[in-house]
C-alpha cells in the first residue's frame, strides 16, 4: 500500500478498535448491572443500546479497512467482494451487529408475551450471534492463508482468537436467554449475563490488541 492509503488504514483500525473497546466495554458493564440488580431494567438496556450502537459502528468501520487492506487504492464500503475472506467477515460481523440492534431495541417493549420476546429480542440476537460465530471463522481462515491454526507471532491472530471465543460466549449466552412460553422465564438468567459479561471483555480486549495492529495488504499479512 502507498503511504496515503496505509495511513487512512491505520486510522480506520484504530476507529474501529476504540469502537470495540468501547462495544464491548458498555455490554460487559450492562451485564453487571443485569446480574448484580444494582440499577433499573431501563437503565441496563440503555447501556446495552449504546453499546451496540459502537458495536455496529466498529463492524461498518471493518469493511472500509478490508476495503483498504485488500487492493492498492481506497473502495466504497458498498462494493461486494466476496472473494475475499477479510472483505466478507467484516460484512457479516456488521449484519450480526444490525441483528442486535433489532434486539436491542425491541428489549424496550413493555408486556411482551413469551412468544413475541423470542421472536423479537431472542430470535435477532442469536441471528446476530451466529453471524459473529460465522465472520471470526472467515477471519480465521483469512489469517491462516485458508487454515485455521494457531499463529500466536501474529498480532492479528489475537485479535481474531480473542474475538471468536467473545463470539462463542455470546452464543452460549444467546441460547440461555430463550424464553420458555410455559413459565415465561429464561433458560438461564446467570449463564444469559457472565456469558455476555465474558464474551464483551473479550471483544474490548480484542479491541485493545488490534489497536496495537498495523494493518497490512492480504498478501503480506499472513506468512506460510
Amino acid at each position: 500500500m502507498d503511504q496515503a492509503l496505509t495511513r487512512a488504514s491505520t486510522q480506520l483500525n484504530l476507529v474501529a478498535a476504540v469502537a470495540f473497546v468501547l462495544g464491548g466495554s458498555l455490554f460487559a458493564l450492562g451485564a453487571a448491572f443485569a446480574q448484580l440488580g444494582v440499577v433499573g431494567l431501563p437503565t441496563v438496556n440503555v447501556t446495552y443500546l449504546v453499546g451496540g450502537c459502537f458495536f455496529s459502528l466498529g463492524g461498518y468501520v471493518s469493511i472500509l479497512l478490508a476495503n483498504n487492506t485488500d487492493t492498492d487504492e481506497a473502495t466504497s464500503w458498498w462494493r461486494f467482494r466476496p472473494h475475499s475472506r477479510s472483505w466478507l467477515s467484516a460484512f457479516v460481523l456488521f449484519a450480526g451487529t444490525l441483528f442486535f440492534a433489532v434486539s436491542l431495541v425491541a428489549a424496550f417493549a413493555e408486556g411482551l408475551t413469551p412468544r413475541q420476546s423470542d421472536g423479537w429480542i431472542w430470535f435477532p440476537d442469536m441471528t446476530g450471534c451466529v453471524c459473529f460465530l460465522v465472520a471470526g471463522r472467515l477471519a480465521m481462515l483469512d489469517v491462516g492463508a485458508g487454515r485455521v491454526r494457531v499463529m500466536a507471532h501474529l498480532v492479528g491472530w489475537w485479535v481474531v482468537a480473542v474475538n471468536q471465543l467473545g463470539s462463542v460466549l455470546f452464543f452460549l449466552a444467546g441460547i440461555a436467554a430463550f424464553t420458555r412460553p410455559a413459565t415465561s422465564d429464561e433458560i438461564n438468567t446467570g449463564l444469559v449475563n457472565w456469558g455476555t459479561f465474558a464474551g464483551a471483555v473479550c471483544f474490548a480486549v480484542g479491541g485493545v490488541i488490534q489497536a496495537l495492529d498495523t494493518p497490512t495488504t492480504t498478501r503480506t499479512a499472513v506468512q506460510p
